[in-house]
């Protein structure tokens, strides 16, 4: 088979990219494993597909060069994919802090960029291993379960490691390896954090409990919603800071954003100081972390038998908890990878590796990591969009 552009990769970053070639009138062909396309598009926001944020910022992407992302997100931005999304006629709403969800399906999404696909002429080749890659005469070479292939462009869009079940693999990794082109380091990112044994032993009892909070690491700062797990601990606030935090870091953590526990309890006691100091702190948190945090500050009696000091101690628990995690659930449940191909190797407007032309690498595969809350799709849709222009 010959294409003038092969895309591997058939998720949120290879469509959008193989689209906007197709347009320019291109010959491409996208290539994927899987026997559907677009499958993180699918599971992606409870099915409802988190596919942008309001609120795009260049302090919202972790990168090796955070500036690098800055020329694909401002040259097609979370107004362009609205304007996409609007004008396919899907329905969405915004939920909390910017994100934007699809009220019916992340079907939706998927339907729209076949569509698109099949519309401007990108041919769509599922279940299709690639096993080898070599470059001839500046041309490519792809030895595939489906035959070989030859192309002028070659674009990566294979994503990360992240959520193997769904087949994920390090294959975009091993292209830049072959090709030279250095990576930054990989690592689960937005994913739940796991406890030693020990601290498990005070932590298991709260598990499926959650609360409004803050959870700090590395001048890192995020207040939303925190779940304790029989593991340890996730919810949005964790899994943001997840992509902060590292092995042997302390996260500081206010299990009550938003309140004064000491001053709600100064007034407590001032009008019912009969209160037992458990059931006053259940007043401002839940019940079972109000039983743990008193268990643990070893306080015991009612409201009016405490001093100042002692629910200054108290607050002092909820609202700066230091837990050291161990490690991560993995790519298992992570939703995007840190790192990847490393930046400095690629031309920030184009995607292309400076010193192969004719490969590109779009999406996770490169070390460009956003947010929980659609920024990860918009960089997809970004970075497909920029190498589409010119592939």
């Amino acid at each position: 088979m010959e294409a003038e552009v092969v895309i591997i990769g058939a998720g949120a970053a290879g469509m959008m990219c193989a689209i906007e070639a197709a347009r320019r009138g291109r010959s491409v062909v996208v290539l994927d494993h899987a026997k559907a396309p677009g499958e993180k598009i699918r599971i992606s926001g409870g099915g409802r597909c988190n596919f942008t944020n309001l609120d795009i910022q260049p302090d919202r992407f972790l990168s090796q060069n955070p500036r690098f992302a800055l020329s694909a997100l401002k040259r097609f931005t979370q107004w362009d994919f609205i304007a996409m999304i609007d004008a396919a006629g899907i329905p969405w709403h915004e939920k909390t802090l910017g994100q934007l969800f699809c009220d019916r399906s992340a079907k939706d999404v998927i339907a729209m960029l076949l569509g698109h696909m099949q519309d401007s002429g990108a041919r769509l080749k599922l279940d299709t291993t690639v096993t080898a890659i070599t470059r001839q005469n500046a041309r490519f070479r792809l030895e595939s379960s489906g035959g070989v292939i030859h192309c002028d462009s070659l674009v990566i869009a294979s994503g990360g490691k992240s959520i193997p079940k769904m087949g994920a693999t390090g294959f975009g990794y091993r292209i830049a390896e072959q090709f030279d082109l250095p990576l930054i380091e990989t690592r689960p990112a937005l994913v739940p954090l796991t406890f030693a044994e020990q601290d498990l032993e005070q932590t298991r009892p709260l598990s499926g409990t959650s609360v409004q909070a803050s959870v700090a690491c590395n001048g890192a700062r995020f207040a939303e919603g925190l779940l304790f797990t029989h593991r340890g601990l996730s919810g949005p606030s964790v899994l943001q800071i997840s992509s902060y935090w590292k092995e042997g870091d302390l996260l500081e953590v206010d299990l009550a954003a938003g309140a004064d526990v000491s001053a709600d309890l100064k007034a407590m006691r001032a009008e019912a100081g009969r209160m037992s100091i458990k059931n006053a702190l259940a007043r401002i948190v839940p019940e079972k972390l109000a039983a743990v945090v008193v268990a643990e500050t070893g306080l015991t009696g009612n409201l009016a038998d405490q001093n100042n000091a002692a629910l200054e101690r108290l607050a002092s628990r909820v609202h700066a908890w230091q837990i050291k995690p161990v490690g991560s659930e993995g790519y298992r449940t992570a939703e995007v990878t840190l790192g990847g191909v490393d930046t400095d190797a690629l031309d920030a407007r184009t995607m292309e590796a400076k010193d192969v032309p004719g490969l590109y690498f779009i999406g996770e595969v490169v070390d460009v990591t956003g947010w929980l809350g659609g920024y990860n799709f918009q960089w997809a849709w970004s970075s497909g969009w920029a190498a589409g222009q010119v592939v």
